[in-house]
């Protein structure tokens, strides 16, 4: 997730605070991970000094004066392009789980046990998903798909990989 540049997708939507900024970031995308308020202070700074946002008069408010973000032309220009960009497909083959099956089989040790392990960790993954979707609404329900379909296919290469482990190992150690 490009923090920098859903925030400039935020303030194409409207001039914003930091505060309402990270609220919105939080409400639609931070689901478990939300921004601190320095991550967000820091990235508008950064995006400032790129000339990707600019920074509107102090606003006197209940708290400190606030400040109001405004996208610029740059901004907009840049925010457009990524949108517009087809999210790359996971680019990496050999992923964390195949790398400690291999370096199980290397180093002579249980890989199946490692496979077990990560296969219950997902299921459990999986409920947990589930029950988000049950209780939560549209835009939980949809990142929780997302997730469950992710894990769904880990699940199966798990269980390819698992049955093909003798196979492995003879490759791996040759």
């Amino acid at each position: 997730m490009s923090v920098p540049l859903t925030l400039l997708g935020l303030l194409e939507r409207e001039p914003s605070h930091g505060y309402d900024l990270k609220r919105d970031y939080d409400a639609f995308f931070g689901r478990g991970r939300p921004l601190s308020f320095g991550q967000v202070y820091a990235t508008l700074g950064r995006l400032a000094k790129a000339g990707k946002v600019v920074v509107g008069e102090s606003e006197a408010g209940a708290g400190p004066d606030r400040k109001r973000y405004v996208i610029t032309d740059q901004g907009a220009t840049e925010f457009e392009t990524w949108l517009a960009e087809p999210v790359e497909a996971e680019p990496h083959l050999q992923t964390v789980l195949f790398a400690k099956v291999v370096l199980a089989l290397m180093l002579d040790r249980d890989a199946g046990h490692y496979l077990d392990a990560q296969r219950a960790a997902h299921l459990q993954r999986m409920r947990e998903l589930t029950e988000t979707k049950r209780s939560g609404g549209l835009v939980d329900a949809l990142l929780a798909d997302h997730g469950l379909f992710h894990l769904e296919s880990d699940l199966r290469w798990i269980d390819l990989t698992a049955a093909r482990l003798d196979a492995l190992a003879e490759v791996v150690r040759s």
